[in-house]
């Protein structure tokens, strides 16, 4: 039997994914969008360029595995499962796979960039089981740090809806945008905790929160302010994966106390950060995804691909 493709074109990375019929994970391949040095992202248009030129080269990464046959072809189309949510970029992978599934008179598959990571995450984390029940997931990267009630959905596997979300930064513009004050590359995430890690203190930060939701703003100027009173930059990482790790925790501990004792899976990016990954699985026993399905992939696509396939979702 053939197996799944799945297309993602997010704001940061071009990725595609297959999964063999009867596979447990899929076999990806992705590059990173361009971005000079100095600058903090893509202006869409921008990213839309960059995906356009990529993702044949994308594919072409995957000309081995493509040979066994494609069943059935997805993408993510917008970013999010409310009303209104639109991203440029996401066109350039749904445009494709409409124009494959028709070539190759296959199905064809919608989903957003969110329900891909956290299915990337489940998969990643070998508990895709818990699809099959209401559980926690957080989605925490350079656009988005929302907290999320999962459930299973007949129409399209599982329905992602937002009980809490930070109402001003988002956890990966912060981390990006201290990098720059710190000289990192943009994405800063990898740079930016080996820096962390060389810091002789940590920090005990009490999060700003607004029921489920948190403040984020406040942590950039903080930093800012270390830097200037001549702080090491070490300790200015430091402080800010422990802001960034405050905030998690307690909006992980404002969810559950609406919500119930879900079980808790962090998915994105900013999650695939080890720091953070410590700290929430020492509190709430939270699973994690290699980091390979946490930062922007096609992975969790592919897998959402297959799932409709077999349900005999239309």
């Amino acid at each position: 039997m053939s197996g799944f493709l799945g297309l993602d074109t997010s704001n940061y990375t071009t990725s595609a994914a297959y999964l063999a019929a009867g596979a447990d994970k899929p076999v990806q391949a992705k590059q990173l969008l361009p971005v000079k040095a100095g600058e903090m992202g893509l202006r869409q248009s921008d990213a839309v360029f960059h995906h356009t030129r990529q993702l044949p080269e994308i594919l072409e990464r995957l000309t081995d595995s493509l040979a066994g046959g494609v069943a059935a072809v997805a993408a993510s189309d917008r970013p999010q499962q409310v009303d209104g949510s639109y991203m440029p970029c996401f066109l350039v992978g749904a445009g494709a796979a409409r124009q494959l599934g028709a070539v190759l008179g296959v199905p064809t598959y919608f989903f957003t960039h969110q329900q891909g990571h956290v299915m990337a995450a489940l998969t990643g984390a070998e508990c895709l089981s818990l699809r099959q029940e209401p559980f926690v997931a957080f989605h925490v990267s350079g656009g988005t740090t929302d907290a999320l009630l999962v459930e299973p959905d007949e129409s399209c596997i599982i329905r992602c809806r937002v009980v809490g979300h930070s109402l001003d930064l988002k956890a990966g513009q912060l981390i990006d945008r201290v990098g720059g004050l710190l000289g990192l590359p943009f994405p800063a995430g990898p740079a930016l905790e080996q820096l962390a890690l060389q810091a002789t203190d940590t920090y005990r930060i009490k999060a700003t929160l607004r029921g489920t939701d948190c403040h984020l703003s406040g942590v950039e100027n903080q930093c800012r302010d270390l830097l200037t009173k001549g702080t090491p930059p070490a300790q200015v990482a430091r402080f800010r994966l422990d802001s960034v790790g405050a905030a998690v925790e307690g909006m992980t501990q404002a969810v559950l106390a609406q919500y119930g004792d879900l079980p808790v899976v962090y998915a994105g990016g900013v999650m695939s950060n080890g720091i953070l990954k410590q700290r929430l699985t020492d509190r709430f026993g939270g699973r994690f995804a290699p980091p390979m399905y946490s930062a922007d992939n096609a992975a969790g696509i592919a897998c959402l691909c297959r799932l409709a396939y077999e349900e005999g979702i239309r």
